[in-house]
């Protein structure tokens, strides 16, 4: 595998990169770069990312095996590494993306490894069915990075670090969040019936938020889960799932979305079933991810509260590059800062500073 010799002047830069991207506060600084064609099944674009001087070398390239563009969070994520991943910043990105299919990611590394890149990334649509073609990257000696999603593999040898959320912490961050509200509205002591609009099985963000709220619910005996369905982390299939809930139930207090665009879609559905949401309906509609349109919709009354997922992982990801140019070891395991956000704060502010 080539290897590049970098300054000590952008290594310094990629670090200053990262303690943009890592706040909520990251300036949304995204230049479009020239996109290629990726010889794969799956369509999409060529970016290149920042790390060495293009000026004094060859490009570091990357294979990125992206999950798709199911979400407004996943738009944001393609376009941190594409912004980052550029020729002026030393890199050649080779883009993929899997439309949702994990043999189509499959597909899109080994193409990788006949294209003899330095790096792979890889956002996994699921955790599992990874070990065959991780040991074909690491016998032709590439390393893969993994970004937002993790992959349940027997070696952990086969990646070189994961990049993402804390999704079991946003989980219980949640459960806090919406102890502490229901108490606030003289409701703590209350039976509360809930549902949950499930991300897709398998995945990461699905598994880990879906173990962190289970752990709150059992601390909240008065709590009951009435019914847990996968939206796909998408609208239209929150909103199914969402009119399917008001079918079954008559008295649903809390919508857990696991991620905003589900939440969208069971807004909604409730208001299409003449019920309302928010802070002043009858429906507590909380959801994960963070992205603009989520605060447009708790300004609009109809979100109560929304628990980040930073999707801004190409920095974080190119300085791991970096690192392992330099010979460096890095850490397996690198989360993002991540905050919560209600219809108590200053929405409009935050609004104004937010990066995606």
């Amino acid at each position: 595998m080539k290897r590049k010799v970098v300054s000590a002047l952008l290594i310094a830069a990629m670090t200053l990169s990262l303690a943009a991207c890592g706040s909520k506060e990251a300036p949304a600084d995204t230049q479009a770069p020239a996109e290629t064609e990726a010889p794969a099944e799956a369509e999409g674009g060529e970016e290149e990312t920042p790390a060495a001087d293009a000026g004094s070398g060859e490009l570091i390239t990357v294979g990125y095996a992206q999950v798709g563009a199911e979400s407004d969070w996943r738009t944001a994520n393609t376009e941190s590494f594409k912004s980052t991943f550029t020729e002026e910043n030393g890199y050649k990105l080779i883009f993929d993306d899997a439309q949702q299919k994990q043999e189509n990611q499959i597909k899109a590394i080994r193409s990788f490894i006949q294209q003899e890149v330095d790096y792979i990334v890889v956002a996994p649509v699921v955790e599992t069915g990874w070990e065959t073609v991780l040991e074909e990257a690491k016998e032709a000696g590439i390393p893969v990075i993994l970004s937002d999603r993790m992959m349940d593999v027997s070696d952990d040898s086969l990646f070189e670090a994961w990049v993402g959320g804390n999704f079991v912490k946003e989980g219980e961050t949640c459960g806090d969040w919406l102890a502490d509200y229901l108490e606030a509205a003289g409701r703590g002591e209350e039976e509360i019936n809930m549902v949950t609009i499930q991300g897709t099985i398998g995945a990461s963000a699905q598994v880990g938020r879906t173990e962190g709220m289970a752990n709150k619910l059992a601390e909240h005996p008065n709590w009951k889960m009435l019914e847990m369905q996968s939206g796909e982390f998408t609208q239209a299939k929150g909103q199914e799932v969402m009119e399917s809930f008001l079918k079954s139930y008559d008295d649903i207090d809390v919508v857990i979305c696991e991620n905003d665009n589900e939440a969208f879609g069971a807004i909604d559905a409730i208001k299409a079933a003449g019920k309302t949401c928010g802070p002043d309906g009858d429906i507590i509609v909380v959801s994960f991810d963070s992205v603009k349109a989520a605060f447009e919709s708790m300004i609009a009354g109809d979100l109560n509260a929304t628990f980040e997922c930073n999707p801004l992982h190409g920095p974080r990801v190119a300085e791991i590059i970096q690192k392992l140019e330099a010979g460096e070891t890095v850490d397996k395991i690198q989360y993002v800062d991540e905050a919560y956000f209600d219809t108590s704060m200053d929405l409009e502010a935050i609004l104004a500073e937010r990066a995606y």
